[in-house]
């Protein structure tokens, strides 16, 4: 049973968003807060698994709240709502520790899979929201790249690659000529060597190293 937890300040977002998930088989909704600070306070007490976190909101914003509860309740994954006048956001809320991002006006159907997606441990960022996440790491200057990278294999480094240009284990699988299976097991080698929650945090370090840029793959290190 996946446990979720919905933070917003429009009650209406939070009632709708509650009962369209709560009547979905094998998930359940512990509990809903109004701002940033309440939701910390909520997931500390009821332990979700997932928790939908709007980005504005009165007292806390949602990016503060989604670092803290990193912190705090290390289960529990965000799944940030945002819409296209709040993608300047992304990039942020991402460094912040969420898992995926999800624009409010999604169809229900990507509400739920989104919902299962996180909690089974796999980031997930909305097309609309890739291209102007993308943009924003393009606009800022790449940093060293994190000693624990020089620590992956070339074939971890190259799925890595994979991953941060957004493919799934199948597309990487097919891409590599391999097992679904074997991409799913150097996904969690890379994450467990770079101290990673999920894939969304690995595009973040992918990008932020120059590991691989916008414009291609950048100091692609699999290549030597």
């Amino acid at each position: 049973m996946i446990r979720v937890m919905i933070a917003d300040d429009q009650a209406m977002v939070r009632q709708g968003f509650g009962a369209l998930l709560a009547a979905q088989p094998g998930i359940t909704i512990v509990g809903d807060a109004e701002n940033g600070a309440a939701a910390i306070t909520v997931a500390k007490q009821t332990r979700p698994d997932v928790v939908l976190m709007d980005v504005r909101m009165p007292v806390m914003d949602g990016i503060e709240a989604t670092r803290i509860i990193g912190d705090q309740v290390p289960e529990a994954r965000v799944l940030i709502l945002t819409t296209f006048d709040l993608d300047d956001y992304v990039y942020e809320a991402l460094r912040a520790g969420a898992s995926g991002f999800l624009l409010k006006d999604a169809p229900a159907a990507d509400l739920i899979r989104a919902v299962q997606v996180v909690a089974a441990g796999d980031g997930l960022l909305a097309p609309q929201v890739t291209g102007r996440l993308i943009a924003e790491f393009a606009r800022r200057p790449s940093g060293p790249a994190p000693a624990a990278l020089t620590g992956l294999t070339p074939r971890e480094t190259e799925v890595l690659v994979q991953v941060a240009r957004g493919m799934s284990n199948a597309e990487i699988a097919a891409e590599l000529v391999v097992a679904e299976q074997t991409v799913k097991t150097h996904v969690g080698r890379i994450l467990g060597k770079l101290g990673l929650r999920d894939r969304a945090q690995a595009v973040v370090v992918a990008y932020e190293s120059g590991l691989i840029t916008p414009q291609g793959y950048g100091k692609d290190r699999s290549a030597g």
